[in-house]
């Protein structure tokens, strides 16, 4: 059985998720709990193997939840909240899972599944991830001190949302107020601008060939001469992209 502990402030939400989890053969509701610090103690009492958290409550929110029950006992996370800008955070700290309000009982059953996978293959928690949230709370350093860069991100495709992994992306334009990657043959728009982007990347892999191209530098084939002077990056897919002339420097040294 998949103990299961249910965490929101509101009645009527926990309440939907307990009547739709009842219809999962192997979950068993060990607990609910209506605010942060009562999740914490909830986790640390029952030990649950599974707990659907909401990310906004009172007193302590979700990921603060996570942080402090992380070196003691960390079940599987599946964060159920109605605001889909923290879809990034909860990937970051290792979620199983992200359910938008209201949650739809096949995208339950789904995030249930994937649980049920994972325990299956004798795959929990994390529990070195209490000293890496804490870094990262005092300025995105990773558990070892050094500076942090961003190596996956969270695009949404419709109604789901994608874990894009650092190795996957092609290459990433600008495209407004948001960039968007070029990965597993298709393109993903999430919101934000290139010079922030750029920030985050690790310069190892991915670097800036114009002021509205990055590239990874795995990802590359060649880099052609035009006959006008102009240099062409060409990816290993077959795309040409413009080198910049302000950023030649950054592949032909």
């Amino acid at each position: 059985m998949i103990r299961t502990l249910i965490v929101d402030d509101e009645p009527l939400a926990r309440e939907g998720l307990r009547v739709r989890l009842e219809l999962e053969r192997d979950v068993e509701i060990v607990g609910e709990a209506a605010d942060g610090p009562g999740a914490v103690e909830a986790i640390r009492r029952s030990l649950p193997d599974l707990v659907f958290l909401d990310v906004q409550m009172p007193g302590l929110d979700g990921f603060g939840v996570v942080a402090a029950v992380a070196e003691h006992h960390l079940p599987a996370i599946v964060f159920v909240t109605a605001h889909d800008r923290y879809a990034i955070r909860a990937f970051e700290v290792h979620a199983m899972d992200y359910l938008l309000k209201p949650v739809a009982a096949p995208r339950l059953h789904e995030a249930v599944s994937r649980v049920r996978r994972d325990l299956e293959r004798g795959e929990r928690g994390d529990p070195g991830l209490a000293p890496l949230l804490a870094a990262r709370e005092r300025g995105q350093v990773d558990a070892r001190g050094d500076r942090a860069h961003v190596d996956r991100w969270v695009v949404r495709d419709g109604e789901r949302f994608l874990l894009l992994r650092a190795e996957e992306v092609e290459w990433i334009e600008a495209a407004a107020n948001y960039v968007r990657f070029h990965a597993r043959g298709t393109a993903f728009l999430m919101r934000g601008t290139m010079r922030a982007l750029a920030r985050s990347l690790d310069p190892r892999r991915f670097v800036r060939i114009h002021r509205s191209t990055i590239v990874n530098l795995d990802r590359v084939r060649e880099i052609r001469r035009e006959w006008h002077g102009d240099y062409d990056v060409v990816l290993t897919g077959g795309q040409r992209l413009r080198l910049g002339r302000r950023y030649r420097d950054s592949l032909l040294r």
